[in-house]
């Protein structure tokens, strides 16, 4: 392991653990007005999505590269909301699209 994955996985922590320690640092938060607890709710989903976004943009070659092909991420946007609207589960959704996307690429598409 790498000493660049140590310090990135420390700026991670440093960046996250507020967010996660608020509430039990903070036991008035239910006080904050609703707009702040909407913003402190979505944080996570934001996450997860931005991990997803990764997995399904990057394509792993010689050089690093985004591409964007509509149609692979179309379907992937497709399964995200269908899991979502069956399971009422942002997190299956993320997976399945994450999953479904990976299993295109693996075929050749996209």
């Amino acid at each position: 392991m790498s000493t660049e994955l140590v310090l990135l996985a420390v700026l991670m922590a440093a960046v996250t653990y507020p967010s996660r320690a608020l509430p039990l640092l903070a036991p008035g938060i239910e006080r904050l007005p609703p707009r702040a607890l909407l913003y402190l709710r979505l944080v996570g989903p934001a996450v997860l999505a931005s991990i997803a976004a990764v997995e399904t943009l990057v394509v792993p070659t010689s050089e690093t590269s985004w591409t964007i092909d509509p149609g692979v991420i179309a379907v992937g946007v497709l399964a995200c909301v269908a899991m979502v609207a069956w399971r009422r589960n942002l997190l299956l959704g993320l997976v399945a699209a994450t999953v479904t996307v990976a299993a295109l690429r693996f075929m050749g598409i996209g």
